[in-house]
């Protein structure tokens, strides 16, 4: 099992979860968060200030600003890791900085709560069953 983690704009959210859906993923957590990356300008919002819109050269201020994000937590089985990753990449990805992150962390054990069911079980889909090895990596 594995915990994706996804960091994404907030326009791209219900994108993602629909994209997701139609791929068998429907379990999720979703945040808002607010943070950055390694750049220290919005390009839209620096874009707007060489145009000389007012309020964006307004926003831009001698410090790096936290954005808008949502944050992701989706836990997996292994079978299911690539086709997550993949879904979240295809509709997030604009070519932009700021189009997000992916992290990807083992999960020892997992128990479902109202069923008592443990381990990759517990994380299943609604239908879904747990592939054989050969199914798993065909």
């Amino acid at each position: 099992m594995k915990e994706i983690i996804a960091l994404i704009r907030p326009e791209r959210m219900n994108a993602t979860k629909q994209a997701l859906a139609a791929v068998g993923i429907t379990s999720l957590t979703a945040r808002r968060v607010s943070g950055r990356g390694k750049g220290l300008v919005d390009p839209v919002l620096l874009a707007g200030a060489v145009r000389g819109a007012e309020e964006a050269i307004v926003q831009l201020g001698p410090r790096p600003r936290f954005w808008p994000k949502r944050l992701l937590s989706i836990v997996v089985n292994d079978h299911n890791v690539r086709r997550t990753i993949s879904t979240i990449i295809q509709v997030n990805n604009q070519g932009r900085p700021g189009d997000g992150k992916i992290f990807v962390a083992p999960i020892s054990d997992a128990v479902r709560i109202s069923s008592g069911q443990t381990g990759t079980a517990a994380v299943l889909e609604a239908g879904e069953t747990i592939p054989s090895p050969e199914e798993a990596f065909a």
